[in-house]
């Protein structure tokens, strides 16, 4: 729970009583390679924090073409925001690309919580403004950025990633094909 106090407390510091109530809402899960911690069309009802491990967050679409929307590399918080909020089923699924190590909470257990912890309140909106800006971010690179500089993003902010992840992933969540990630990846060892 270490972890999770100090990944807490960089977002927006809570009371150690406040805490104390959190963390009993948590419990350990560990995911293998390839397992799912959100499947699509489902309803969501937890979320993790992620401590060890890599997770991708993706869709399909009708022609059943796969798309990486997002990475989370620990520490990070993970689950279906939108199913959680919109009680909808999920439309992305995320899944483990390593042997990861979770922490995993009701959220129904969480938002009881915050009418009684307001900086617990806080938090849940500092995290959802976090994710927001970033997803805004990455719009704004796909948009106005080439391949080449969204690489070195990538590159730079999941530097654990490239060898561990699968090529056609990363060229995915970059927009790109695994062909240019490839001739990318050739132009900058040059």
């Amino acid at each position: 729970m270490k972890e999770l106090s100090e990944y807490i407390n960089k977002i927006s510091p809570i009371k150690d009583d406040t805490f104390d109530e959190l963390k009993k809402c948590f419990k350990p899960l560990k995911l293998s390679k390839n397992d799912f911690f959100v499947v699509e069309n489902e309803y969501a009802q937890q979320l993790g924090f992620l401590k060890k491990g890599i997770v991708r967050a993706f869709f399909l679409n009708q022609e059943g073409k796969e798309y990486t929307k997002q990475f989370f590399v620990n520490y990070a918080i993970i689950g279906s925001y939108t199913s959680l909020i919109t009680k909808q089923p999920n439309q992305i699924a995320q899944q483990a690309l390593t042997d990861c190590e979770i922490l995993v909470a009701n959220y129904s257990d969480i938002e009881n919580l915050y009418s009684k912890f307001h900086d617990l309140e806080r938090l849940g909106r500092k995290i959802a403004e976090f994710y927001f800006l970033e997803k805004e971010q990455k719009e704004i690179e796909m948009a106005l950025l080439d391949a080449s500089k969204r690489y070195l993003i990538m590159r730079e902010k999941f530097p654990v990633i490239e060898n561990i992840v699968p090529q056609y992933h990363i060229a995915s969540y970059l927009g790109i094909s695994p062909t240019q990630l490839s001739r990318i990846r050739r132009k900058l060892k040059d």
